[in-house]
């Protein structure tokens, strides 16, 4: 397997958790990852999608943290 080859599944592979946990984020809410926060839009969720896709570890660790 050629180096790009592999490039390119690891970042299919994280494009694909991030956009799992983007969706989580938007259907469950901000709510769970900032307590203090106003309810959230559609419009809002949506805006939060591609920055959760990117920065899903940052995310994902705020979100389980107790």
């Amino acid at each position: 397997m050629s180096g790009a080859l592999v490039a390119g599944y690891a970042f299919a592979a994280y494009a694909t958790v991030g956009l799992a946990v983007a969706v989580a984020l938007a259907v469950f809410g901000p709510g769970r990852v900032l307590p203090d926060s106003p309810p959230c839009t559609i419009g809002a969720r949506l805006l939060i999608v591609p920055g959760t896709v990117i920065l899903w570890p940052l995310v994902l660790a705020r979100w389980l943290r107790p």
